[in-house]
């Protein structure tokens, strides 16, 4: 399994519309950035990520699972961008914002510190342990 972190502007798209969705989730679309493209195309189902504010509250907030892989993004006829599908799994305790995560120095090398634009971005697993630790999100 892999962890990724995916990226979503709540005024957009929010971690309400993911949880909405239930078990049926929705098509993570309109990505437009080869190298996020790539990560999706990475993407197994079964692998989970962070779902993440982005804008003004620059959060995780909950954990997604990927349950389809790559394939046509279905909002454009642009044969270049695939998506995946993703659901909600849960949310966090409490947020993580991106101060907290910049602040700790065990997150130094991070994507989201070190590319933060990037709007799908890969998370090594100690990572992840550490960030649903301070999210209050039980890892199992």
């Amino acid at each position: 399994m892999r962890y990724w972190l995916i990226k979503s502007e709540p005024d957009t798209w929010s971690w309400d519309d993911q949880v909405a969705k239930g078990d049926a989730g929705e098509e993570w679309d309109g990505v437009r950035n080869y190298q996020a493209r790539n990560f999706m195309r990475e993407m197994r189902v079964g692998d989970l990520g962070f779902f993440y504010h982005s804008q003004k509250d620059k959060a995780i907030v909950g954990v997604v699972e990927v349950i389809a892989e790559s394939h046509p993004d279905s909002s454009t006829d642009d044969p270049r961008w695939d998506c995946v599908d993703i659901k909600a799994v849960g949310p966090f305790a409490t947020p993580v914002t991106l101060d907290q995560v910049k602040a700790d120095e065990r997150l130094a090398q991070m994507a989201l510190v070190k590319q933060s634009r990037l709007s799908v971005q890969p998370v090594t697993e100690e990572e992840w342990k550490l960030l649903c630790d301070l999210g209050g999100y039980p890892v199992s």
